[in-house]
């Protein structure tokens, strides 16, 4: 129950900043234009961000007044807010000055062979820091589980960002991942601490479906941030490796193929990919 709490809760933080404040992504400084050419905000991830800190500020005036079991933030809830936090900003910092010159990790590090830093690099470069420092937490094992975590935190934020080439697909991938580890996780410390971030996530879908506005790298790399911190936090070291190599695999995929055609050529998941899209999306 406490988990469906921070989903909806969640998810009611998005909704309320997108009625009470939609200044938030009208700021001509967010207009990009997306897949066909239609203008509209970008970055729409930073919903995500102010919602999780909205929910934590929440929960802890509600702990002072002594409502709840944990008056104060927990250490799962406060690497989640890091990573949130983390991820979102160099995520933010792509959106609105990356100029996408270079893409995928072979991209970057090229720009880079020619002496040129891109807000991509910074951005990957950026995330791996943050994960060393999430899983360099007081209590964790040092050495290999370091190095594997971390790795799973930021592969998982970076395929987060390598989905988001089509309205919704990052949100419903993410969905998919996050189901059997919300199941995995139950009611415990790790499942209660990624539910607000995943219900504000999933509460952005109709927008990002009707393309109203666009997850950005800010949200993506969030979403795939806390599925993998989820993952850090809550399974044991087989599951682990086992998700790690799946990561793995795809962003290997991504860098030799498109998504996008694997997904065009393959009916179930172009179904999936299109399901809920606008009419200009499925006619495509």
């Amino acid at each position: 129950m406490t988990v469906v709490l921070g989903l909806v809760a969640g998810a009611l933080a998005v909704v309320f900043l997108r009625a009470g404040a939609p200044q938030i992504l009208a700021s001509p400084v967010l207009a990009r234009e997306n897949y066909r050419g239609h203008t509209l905000a970008t970055a729409g991830g930073i919903l995500i961000v102010l919602a999780v800190l909205v929910v934590e500020a929440g929960r802890a005036v509600l702990g002072a007044l002594g409502v709840g079991d944990q008056p104060g933030l927990t250490t799962d809830r406060a690497l989640v807010l890091l990573a949130v936090f983390g991820f979102g900003l160099l995520g933010l910092l792509d959106d609105l000055i990356g100029d996408g010159s270079a893409r995928g990790f072979s991209g970057h590090v090229g720009a880079l062979l020619h002496g040129r830093i891109t807000t991509g690099f910074l951005k990957l470069f950026g995330g791996a820091g943050v994960a060393v420092v999430l899983v360099a937490t007081p209590g964790f094992a040092t050495g290999r589980r370091l190095l594997v975590d971390a790795v799973l935190i930021a592969l998982a934020a970076n395929l987060g960002n390598l989905l988001d080439r089509a309205p919704g697909r990052t949100l419903k991938c993410a969905a998919v991942a996050y189901v059997p580890l919300a199941i995995v996780l139950g009611g415990s410390a790790a499942g209660v601490a990624i539910a607000p971030a995943m219900g504000a996530a999933f509460a952005l879908l109709p927008d990002d479906l009707s393309e109203r506005l666009m997850l950005g790298d800010t949200g993506a790399n969030v979403v795939g941030a806390v599925l993998g911190l989820g993952v850090v936090l809550g399974t044991g070291e087989t599951t682990r490796l086992v998700a790690l190599g799946v990561v793995a695999a795809l962003t290997v995929l991504a860098e030799v193929s498109s998504f996008s055609r694997i997904i065009d050529a393959t009916p179930p998941l172009r179904f999936l990919d299109r399901l809920g899209a606008t009419a200009a999306r499925r006619s495509t």
